[in-house]
């Protein structure tokens, strides 16, 4: 690990301080324009510098706060309607969540996501069977249930919401909300925030003032974007994520 310290960050020199601070702004123009994959990319680069163990947890913390920016920005297109159901699947599946002790197959559960992310794409019907409430309230449940065990649940909960947002704007917004749903209710269910993170509370504060200036940016591009291209980039964006949720999978079962 590093030996190195800046503003009192354990492991963690200053130019891994500000290179992480530059990525968290880079990584949410691209959620913002692709509607996905943000939170994804920021969490690979940050898995080079940070066990698990403090790398889950900080990580939980940074997308809660730059959500929240997202959602102060675009709040009004949120698809509000969809907000309580999904909450109360979030409660219901991080409290089931919380009471399992027996670790689930990543790669399975990785393949599962997969799977259901291509169909939702591409079979875009299937998520927009069912009413609106009891849709929402059954992600709710899912996305975060399986955001325990796993940490690629937030480009599942895009491909619902892309089949129920009637313009980017709205996509974006509602993406916000309900991540810090999700968010918030792990961190209740883990009681992450009795994780000793006070030494890197500069940093986070950093990485949040990056992506916040990411937001920003990615809000300014957005209302340029033409519609076709926003969903373009996000279909593009979201097969190539659930292909390789498949192939990472595949390879942890020895299928490849």
């Amino acid at each position: 690990m590093i030996e190195n310290q800046f503003l009192g960050v354990l492991d963690v020199s200053a130019l891994i301080f500000f290179c992480l601070s530059i990525a968290a702004c880079c990584t949410s123009i691209v959620a913002i324009v692709t509607g996905t994959a943000g939170g994804l990319l920021l969490l690979a680069l940050m898995a080079f510098f940070f066990e698990p163990s403090t790398l889950l947890p900080l990580h939980t913390i940074i997308m809660l706060l730059t959500s929240v920016h997202v959602a102060i920005l675009f709040w009004r297109y949120t698809l509000k309607a969809t907000i309580l159901p999904f909450l109360g699947g979030s409660i219901a599946g991080a409290a089931l969540g919380a009471q399992i002790f027996v670790a689930l197959p990543a790669a399975i559960l990785q393949g599962i996501i997969g799977v259901f992310i291509l169909i939702l794409t591409w079979l875009p019907k299937l998520a927009r069977s069912g009413g609106e409430t009891r849709r929402f309230a059954f992600v709710g449940f899912l996305v975060t249930f399986l955001g325990i065990f796993v940490s690629a649940t937030g480009s599942l909960l895009a491909s619902f919401i892309a089949s129920a947002a009637p313009e980017r704007r709205n996509h974006v917004a509602t993406m916000g909300v309900l991540m810090i749903c999700s968010h918030v209710t792990k961190i209740i269910a883990f009681g992450v925030l009795g994780i000793a993170l006070n030494a890197y509370i500069p940093l986070i504060i950093s990485m949040v003032a990056g992506a916040s200036i990411g937001n920003w940016i990615g809000g300014k591009m957005l209302d340029r974007m033409p519609e076709q291209v926003f969903r373009t980039l996000f279909k593009v964006l979201i097969t190539i994520l659930g292909l390789r949720l498949l192939w990472v999978g595949g390879s942890g079962l020895g299928w490849f």
